[in-house]
């Protein structure tokens, strides 16, 4: 089969198309025959040198996948060949066939096209594990979402929405501002030109109930002060670094919570209950038209370069994604 290969990786890594060995099948699994894989953050971060697949997942990129089923073991028994699904990955689905545990697939929501199913798992799933799960999120609270037109924070600022929360987010140009409206967002801020921690406390005096955060130590200490009492801070990647200091009596004194989350690590148990969990509260708003996955650029595989420097320039709204 085909698949994106990463060459020399590091700062100075390529991606090739090359013939590799299809995945076997193994017990717990289906095989997908892939229509569109979801570009994320972590394969730039991958091919870098700097994300390594955890232990025993493919080393090939990719962690969504919308495609057919191609195959599936003998212990599985809600999926038949032929369906049209959505995958969550932890590794190899920039490739024509992946082999995926049977508890991570859901089958496409009818109202969205196989090619755009695709912008859901990763992007949907971080938001409702880390709103709902990690912040426990409940209807009526204050959430503040950075990089809301990404593909994380365009599917929180609509899981926020539909779970009766109000959402204010940061942005970086005023076509993100309108978007972002667009889906439910409250407050907009364009983080280059105004001071998000100033701009929320005067939406919201006593602050919000949760921060969604992927941006790291440039914004720990701002985010805390923007935090309500027994506020959750919420950290899902570190883009301006890892480290940052804290002034603990902020913490102690308005009984904060900072919780650090990732996705890809996560055992297959806990990932298929987070898969049946979303799909049993989500698809529903998915096929009434509630929620939508946001599609900015669609790619050839053998366009998989310009797809990552769109990516790295942040200059998106919503999910790139690599069609075969």
């Amino acid at each position: 089969m085909k698949a994106i290969q990463i060459q020399n990786p590091g700062p100075d890594s390529a991606l090739v198309v090359g013939e590799v060995a299809q995945p076997s099948l193994v017990a717990g699994e289906v095989l997908i025959r892939v229509a569109a894989a979801g570009v994320n953050r972590a394969d730039l971060l991958q091919r870098a040198g700097k994300y390594p697949p955890p232990a025993g997942a493919s080393e090939l990129l990719g962690l969504e996948v919308s495609g057919t089923v191609e195959g599936v073991s003998a212990e599985v028994n809600d999926l038949r060949i032929g369906d049209e699904v959505c995958a969550l990955l932890s590794g190899g689905g920039y490739a024509e066939v992946v082999a995926v545990p049977a508890g991570q697939v859901f089958r496409r929501p009818r109202s969205v096209s196989l090619r755009d199913a695709a912008a859901i798992p990763e992007a949907f799933i971080t938001a409702y594990a880390n709103l709902v799960g990690e912040g426990r999120l409940t209807a009526g609270e204050l959430v503040l979402i950075h990089g809301g037109a990404s593909g994380v924070g365009t599917a929180a600022i609509q899981v926020a929405r539909s779970l009766g929360a109000r959402v204010a987010c940061t942005v970086g140009d005023d076509a993100k501002m309108d978007r972002c409206r667009s889906l439910g967002a409250e407050l907009v801020l364009n983080y280059k030109r105004q001071d998000f921690a100033a701009e929320i406390l005067k939406w919201s005096p006593s602050g919000v109930s949760i921060v969604l955060d992927m941006v790291g130590r440039e914004y720990f200490e701002r985010n805390l002060s923007v935090l309500a009492p027994r506020g959750r801070l919420v950290c899902i990647a570190t883009m301006s670094g890892a480290k940052a200091e804290i002034d603990l009596s902020v913490l102690m004194r308005k009984r904060l919570s900072v919780i650090g989350s990732v996705l890809r690590s996560r055992s297959v148990a806990e990932k298929s209950k987070l898969v049946r969990d979303f799909s049993e509260r989500f698809i529903p708003l998915f096929e009434d038209g509630s929620v939508a996955p946001i599609v900015d650029s669609v790619f050839s595989s053998e366009r998989v370069e310009d797809a990552h420097a769109l990516m790295r320039q942040s200059g998106h709204i919503g999910k790139i994604l690599l069609t075969w």
